[in-house]
C-alpha cells in the first residue's frame, strides 16, 4: 500500500479515467446528469431517481438570489482583477458561513440532534433564545410571511413521498419558534434543504456542499455578466456612500 494511504474516488489512466470503478468515457459520459455525477463523486453510488430529483431541486432552489453580498464580492473582486476569474469565484464562495450559504449545514446538525436525542424542539429554542443565538432556518429579510422556495420544496417532498423524520421535525421547529418568540418567523430555504437531505439518507456535510456547488453556477453567472456590463466599482461607489468618516477624538 503507498504511503500516503488510498483515495476510492478515481484515478487516471494512460487509455482511461476511473471514477468510482467506472469508466468516465464508457459508463458516465453522455449517461449521467451533472447532478447523478456529483452524487457518486460524493458517495460512491449512483443516484436513485428521488435523489436525482431532488438534487437538481435543492441546486435550483439555491443557486441564485440577486446581488447577495457573495455575488457582490465576487463582481467586486473581478472589477479589481479582470483576469482573475477564479479568484473572483472563490471570493464569493469564502463568505459562506452562518449567514449567507452555511446556514443549510447549521439546520442539518440541529434536525440531526434533535432526531437523535428525541429532545422536545421547543426546549432546544428556548435554549438557542436564552443563550443569545439564533434558531437556523428561520427569518430572511425579503421573505415574508412565507419563503416561497422553502414552501415548494416542502410541497414537492411531500408529493414525491419523501418527506420523513426531518421534514416533520422542520415542521415542528417552525411551530416551537411561533411558541417560544410568540410570533411565527418565515422557515427560509435552508431548513427544507437540510431536511430533505437528511430524510434522504444523505450525511449532515452534504446540507452545506450542496448550497456551494449552486451559488458556484451563479457566481460564474454574475462574473460573465460582470465581463459584458460591469457593475463592480458600481458597487464600491455604493459602498462608500453607506457610511461617513468619523475621527477618532484627540
Amino acid at each position: 500500500m503507498p504511503a500516503g494511504g488510498v483515495t476510492r474516488i478515481a484515478q487516471a489512466f494512460p487509455d482511461r479515467v476511473e471514477v468510482r470503478g467506472r469508466n468516465l468515457t464508457e459508463d458516465l459520459m453522455g449517461r449521467l446528469t451533472f447532478a447523478e455525477y456529483f452524487h457518486l463523486l460524493v458517495t460512491g453510488r449512483e443516484a436513485t431517481e428521488d435523489e436525482r430529483f431532488f438534487l437538481d431541486l435543492l441546486l435550483v432552489s439555491i443557486a441564485e438570489h440577486g446581488m447577495m453580498p457573495s455575488n457582490v464580492a465576487a463582481r467586486m473582486t473581478l472589477a479589481a482583477d479582470p483576469s482573475s476569474l477564479h479568484g473572483a469565484v472563490a471570493a464569493g464562495i469564502l463568505g459562506a458561513g452562518s449567514v449567507v450559504l452555511g446556514t443549510s449545514e447549521e439546520c442539518a446538525r440541529l434536525l440531526f440532534e434533535l432526531r437523535g436525542s428525541k429532545r422536545d424542539p421547543v426546549d432546544a429554542v428556548r435554549e438557542i433564545r436564552d443563550t443569545g443565538g439564533r434558531v437556523p432556518g428561520f427569518g430572511h429579510p425579503v421573505h415574508r410571511p412565507v419563503d416561497p422556495r422553502a414552501e415548494r420544496i416542502l410541497e414537492l417532498a411531500d408529493a414525491r413521498g419523501a418527506s420523513g423524520e426531518h421534514v416533520a421535525l422542520a415542521r415542528s421547529l417552525c411551530n416551537a419558534v411561533a411558541r417560544v418568540y410568540d410570533r411565527r418567523l418565515p422557515m427560509n430555504v435552508s431548513l427544507p434543504i437540510a431536511a430533505v437531505l437528511l430524510d434522504l439518507g444523505y450525511p449532515v456535510t452534504m446540507a452545506k456542499a450542496v448550497p456551494i456547488l449552486a451559488r458556484t453556477a451563479s457566481l460564474l453567472a454574475h462574473l460573465a455578466e460582470e465581463q459584458e456590463r460591469p457593475l463592480g466599482f458600481l458597487l464600491a461607489g455604493a459602498a462608500e456612500d453607506a457610511f461617513e468618516y468619523e475621527a477618532p477624538s484627540s
